[in-house]
């Protein structure tokens, strides 16, 4: 009676233990974030091509987070962020790690 009531609790504990991957329900803590290494923000605005005027304005943004004090002299403000709207495929993710690599 006691092997067979062990037995059953080995099982049911190993079964837990095999459903407690990340994809599991009971996962909800767990993170599932990656870090990128530096080297793969090789990315400039010389890589982006097709969508030269939206490089041109972000190359304002570059500027500034680079020499900021030039425009907080003229009255300018620290952007808190830039909005990149369009559809897919357009080269929006590229254009962020453009700016990423230059900044």
């Amino acid at each position: 009676m006691f092997v067979i009531s062990g037995l059953f609790l080995l099982f049911f504990f190993l079964m837990l233990r095999r459903l407690g991957g990340a994809g599991s329900p009971m996962a909800f803590g767990r993170s599932r974030g990656r870090l990128y290494a530096q080297e793969d923000l090789g990315v400039t605005f010389d890589d982006v091509a097709g969508i030269d005027e939206a490089v041109e304005e972000v190359r304002e943004v570059v500027d500034f987070l680079r020499s900021p004090d030039k425009y907080q002299r003229l009255g300018g403000r620290i952007p808190k962020g830039v909005l990149l709207v369009g559809p897919p495929g357009t080269g929006k993710t590229l254009l962020a790690k453009a700016i990423a690599g230059e900044a």
